[in-house]
């Protein structure tokens, strides 16, 4: 019968380290983000369903083809600290950079409906051509002009306010979009039922996400009313929000449906 070999105490004091730097590793891991909060407009993409993401030079979208429209859109939102300029409103013109042609601006006449921004204009008012971008077509979908003024303003109003208030804070924004809906127009754009808007920020070392899901109709119910977890929209539309972040704080995030880390 053979003798076991029993480790020396320097063999064994090694793979004693060995165990407990992996331990460490893995709760660092787990507990860790990327190690600077990124505020590129192309830090935080989200996944495209279309695999046609189109960067302008402050926000990006993921264009649908089939719906005539982004299915996201998603921009840092500055503080209003760096300035608020007050440019005349221009016209909506095609979105040179979507290569089958984004759905022209007359779709909408006589429609019914607003040409709804998803990046608002008013949320690029810190220069003339952030602005002006985003009067493509690309950036737009159709709202219900109640809709469009009422409770969706009033949202993008606080979006601004927390902007201000957290210094800064990622928007995803769009329409859910899914088949059978409604369309407007010779190029049979898709009328969402619903939109939504995801944000996400760091304050003070702290990052917080919240979510809201709107049926496209005038409400004048709170804004409180209309938070959902992600993990809900994520399921509506299939688009993976946030991705870049480590797998335990974007579960921990996003299966949230919390608003009280807000200042309504």
């Amino acid at each position: 019968m053979k003798h076991l070999k029993f480790p020396s105490a320097i063999s064994f004091l090694i793979l004693f380290s060995i165990v407990l730097y992996s331990f460490a590793t893995i709760g660092n891991k787990s507990n860790s983000i990327n190690p600077t909060f990124q505020q590129s407009p192309f830090a935080y993409l989200p996944s495209s369903t279309t695999h046609k993401i189109i960067k302008h030079t402050y926000y990006a979208l993921s264009y649908n083809e089939k719906y005539e429209q982004a299915e996201w859109v998603s921009y840092f939102l500055r503080s209003s600290d760096e300035g608020i300029g007050h440019f005349k409103r221009t016209r909506f013109i095609d979105d040179p950079k979507v290569a089958t042609e984004s759905a022209a601006s007359d779709n909408y006449k006589k429609s019914g409906y607003d040409r709804g921004h998803l990046c608002a204009a008013a949320d690029m008012r810190f220069s003339k051509s952030a602005y002006h971008e985003t009067f493509f077509t690309s950036n737009i979908s159709p709202q219900k002009h109640n809709f469009n003024n009422g409770i969706w303003k009033q949202l993008e109003e606080k979006t601004r306010y927390w902007a201000q208030k957290y210094n800064g804070i990622y928007v995803v924004t769009g329409g859910v979009l899914q088949k059978g809906l409604p369309t407007i127009g010779f190029e049979k754009v898709a009328i969402p039922n619903y939109f939504y808007k995801v944000l996400f920020c760091n304050y003070k070392g702290k990052y917080k996400m919240v979510a809201f899901l709107m049926p496209s109709v005038k409400s004048k119910a709170p804004l409180n009313t209309f938070v959902v977890s992600v993990d809900a929209i994520e399921k509506m539309t299939g688009i993976d929000f946030f991705p870049q972040l480590n797998d335990a704080i974007e579960n921990d995030l996003e299966r949230k449906s919390d608003y009280k880390a807000w200042a309504f």
